[in-house]
C-alpha cells in the first residue's frame, strides 16, 4: 500500500472572475502545500465559475479560459508550488468541425491537471445533464477521455461531476483501467435532503470502481442556485472516510492508504464504456515511487445539519453571496409584522448583519395596530434600520385621479408600497428583497409591480408551512452564533408574528383563508402538483379533495405570467419556479377532474 495526502478545496468561485478565481486557487494551493498535501482537487469549472450559461457561446470567453489555465500552471510553478499536482475545472474547446445542433465553438466542461508549470492532461464531462436546472446540451459537447495519472506510485483517475451520476462513460471503465483513487470535481446544486442521496451514490460508485473516491463539491450562491459543499472521501468499500462541512468553504485534508499501481504500461488505449460509447484511457506518470511512510492525520467528518437547519443555511448563504457578488452594500424590504417579511428580514440580518438591513413599515388604513407593533418589535430585537412611511394619503391621491375598487384598489396599495421601496433603492443603492413565499407565488397571491417588485426573493421556493418551521427553528437558536447565525440574545422573530392568522391586510378583516384553504392542506396539494407533476386524476387518487384540486390547478396555471416576472430566488426544492419548472404562459391545456 502507498500513502497519499489529498486536499479537497471546497471553495466559492465567482462566475466570470477568472483572475479572482485564479488568485484563490493559488492561495488555497499554498495552504494545501503547507499542510503537506500531495494532490489538490478544486471543483468543476472553478476557474470560470459555474454555471456560466451562455458565456460559453462567446469565443472570447472560451479563449480567456483556456489561456487562463495555461497561465495558472506557469504561475503555480513561478510561485514555488509547481511540485504539487492540482486538478481544476475550467472551460475548454473541442477540436471539432462546426455542425448543426452543436454549441457554437464546441465548448467542453473540462478539468486539467497542472504540474511543474504545464497542463499535464485534460479531460471533459462525458454525460451532459439535460434535466431540472441543467441545460448542458445547449452549452457543451461531451468528452470521451479518462486520464489516469501515476502519483507517488498510485494511479489516480479523473472524472467530472455528472459522469458520477449516470451509468456508463468514464466512471464505468475505472475498474477495468485499474485506478487506486478516483477524483471528481463537482458543482452539484443544493436541494433538500440531497446530502443523503449524494453519499449513497458516491459509496456505490466507489464499490463499482473498486477504488477510493474523492468528491470535491462547490459551495456558495450563484443567482438561483445554492451549492452546499459537503465534499466527501470514501474508501473502495464505500465507507465514509472524510466529509467537509455544509455551506462553508473548507480545505479538507485527508490521508489515504491506497494500493500501488498494478499496470506497468503508459500511453493510451480504448475501452467500451457500456453506454454505446468508447472511452480513451490515457496513462501518464508524474512520480513512480511511493512517498516515505509518515504518520497520518486523523480524518475529519463534519456533522451534518438537520433538514430545517440545512434549508435555513442555504437561504442565508444565497442572500449573502447574491449581495456580495453583485456589489450591493445593503438591502431593503417592506416589514408588515407578518411572518413572511419577518423571516426574510431575519435571513438578511444573518446573511449580511443587521446594520446593513433596512426595513420600511408602510401602514394603510387597513393595517392593524398589532401588525405595526410586531414589526417594531422585530426591529428592536434585531437592531436593524427602520422607518415608517404611511401610505393612506398616497393611495388617496391616486383615488382622486383614477377610480378603482375591489381587487384593483387592494392591488394599488401593494403597488404604492413597491414604488416606495424601489424609490428608496434608487436613492440609496439598496437591493430590494421581496418577501413572498412559494405557496403565494404558486396560487398567484402576489401583485405585479407591488409585493413582487424587487431584486431577489429569499423565500421564493419556501412553502408557507416551511416558513413557520424555519421561523420557529431560528427562534430556538437565539443566543447562538455561527456561520449562519447572528447570535441575537433574544428570539429574533416576535412570537405574535408566528402565531397570528396570516392576512394581507388590504381590506377590512381580511384573512388568507378567505380565499385559500388552510396552508397545511394547500401545501400538500402544491407539493404533489408542482413538485411531483401529478395530474388531476393522480391528485384525487392521492386523497386530495376533487373540488379543491380543480380550483388550485386553475389558480396555479393562470399565475404563470406572474411567476415569469418575479425576481430570482434560491432553489431549495427539486422543482423551483424558474430554472426547474418552465411552462408556457399562453396555454389552453387544462387538467380536468371528470
Amino acid at each position: 500500500m502507498a500513502q497519499l495526502r489529498i486536499a479537497l478545496a471546497q471553495t466559492d468561485p465567482v462566475v466570470g472572475d477568472l483572475a479572482g478565481n485564479a488568485d484563490k486557487l493559488v492561495e488555497w494551493t499554498r495552504r494545501a502545500a503547507g499542510r503537506g498535501a500531495h494532490l489538490v482537487v478544486f471543483t468543476e469549472m472553478f476557474l470560470t465559475g459555474y454555471p456560466v450559461e451562455d458565456l460559453v457561446l462567446r469565443s472570447s470567453f472560451v479563449e480567456a479560459s483556456t489561456a487562463a489555465v495555461e497561465a495558472l500552471a506557469r504561475r503555480l510553478s513561478d510561485e514555488g508550488l509547481g511540485e504539487i499536482p492540482v486538478v481544476v475545472g475550467y472551460v475548454d474547446r473541442a477540436d471539432l468541425a462546426p455542425r448543426v445542433g452543436q454549441p457554437k465553438g464546441a465548448p467542453l466542461d473540462a478539468a486539467a491537471l497542472l504540474h511543474r508549470g504545464h497542463v499535464v492532461t485534460r479531460t471533459a464531462k462525458h454525460h451532459l445533464p439535460n434535466y431540472g436546472v441543467f441545460d448542458e446540451y445547449r452549452y457543451f459537447v461531451r468528452g470521451d477521455r479518462l486520464p489516469i495519472v501515476r502519483l507517488h506510485g498510485v494511479d489516480v483517475a479523473i472524472a467530472v461531476c455528472e459522469d458520477l451520476w449516470q451509468e456508463g462513460g468514464p466512471v464505468a471503465v475505472v475498474a477495468e483501467a485499474g485506478a487506486g483513487l478516483l477524483v471528481v470535481p463537482n458543482a452539484s446544486p443544493y436541494e433538500k435532503e440531497k446530502d443523503d442521496v449524494r453519499l449513497a451514490l458516491v459509496s456505490r460508485r466507489a464499490r463499482e470502481a473498486g477504488c477510493a473516491l474523492a468528491y470535491a463539491n462547490q459551495v456558495g450562491g450563484q443567482d438561483e442556485l445554492v451549492f452546499d459543499g459537503d465534499s466527501l472521501i470514501v474508501s473502495a468499500s464505500g465507507e465514509l472516510v472524510a466529509r467537509a462541512a455544509q455551506f462553508a468553504e473548507e480545505l479538507l485534508i485527508t490521508d489515504l492508504e491506497l494500493p500501488e499501481a498494478r499496470f506497468g504500461g503508459l500511453g493510451t488505449f480504448q475501452v467500451d464504456a457500456g453506454d454505446g460509447t468508447v472511452i480513451t484511457v490515457e496513462r501518464l506518470e508524474l512520480s513512480a515511487f511511493p512517498v516515505e511512510p509518515y504518520a497520518p492525520e486523523p480524518p475529519s467528518i463534519a456533522p451534518q445539519l438537520d433538514d430545517i437547519a440545512e434549508v435555513y443555511s442555504a437561504l442565508v448563504l444565497a442572500v449573502r453571496d447574491y449581495v456580495a457578488k453583485n456589489g450591493f452594500q445593503s438591502v431593503i424590504l417592506g416589514l408588515s409584522g407578518g411572518i413572511d417579511s419577518a423571516l426574510t428580514a431575519t435571513i438578511a440580518s444573518d446573511a449580511i448583519g443587521p446594520d446593513r438591513v433596512h426595513v420600511v413599515m408602510m401602514p394603510s388604513r387597513y393595517s392593524s395596530e398589532h401588525s405595526l407593533e410586531d414589526a417594531w418589535e422585530l426591529v428592536n430585537r434585531q437592531g436593524i434600520n427602520a422607518r415608517t412611511v404611511p401610505i393612506a394619503d398616497i393611495v388617496d391621491s391616486f383615488d382622486k385621479e383614477i377610480e378603482l375598487s375591489g381587487l384593483a384598489a387592494e392591488n394599488l396599495q401593494a403597488r404604492v408600497r413597491g414604488m416606495i421601496l424601489m424609490g428608496l433603492s434608487n436613492q440609496h443603492g439598496h437591493l430590494v428583497l421581496t418577501t413572498g413565499n412559494k405557496s403565494e407565488l404558486a396560487t398567484g397571491y402576489s401583485t405585479l409591480y407591488g409585493d413582487s417588485a424587487g431584486g431577489f426573493a429569499p423565500i421564493k421556493d419556501v412553502l408557507k408551512t416551511l416558513v413557520w418551521k424555519l421561523s420557529r427553528w431560528r427562534n430556538a437558536q437565539a443566543g447562538r452564533s455561527g456561520a449562519f447565525l447572528h447570535g441575537f440574545a433574544v428570539p429574533p422573530i416576535p412570537e405574535n408574528s408566528i402565531e397570528k392568522e396570516p392576512s394581507a391586510e388590504l381590506r377590512p378583516d381580511q384573512r388568507d383563508t378567505d380565499s385559500l384553504p388552510e396552508y397545511d392542506v394547500l401545501d400538500r396539494l402544491l407539493d404533489d402538483y408542482v413538485e411531483k407533476d401529478m395530474g388531476s386524476a393522480e391528485l384525487i387518487a392521492a386523497g386530495h379533495d376533487p373540488a379543491l384540486v380543480a380550483r388550485i390547478i386553475r389558480l396555479v396555471d393562470l399565475a404563470e405570467y406572474k411567476r415569469r416576472q418575479y425576481p430570482p430566488g434560491p432553489k431549495i426544492t427539486p422543482k423551483n419556479f424558474g430554472r426547474d419548472r418552465r411552462l408556457p404562459i399562453t396555454n389552453r391545456w387544462r387538467e380536468t377532474t371528470g
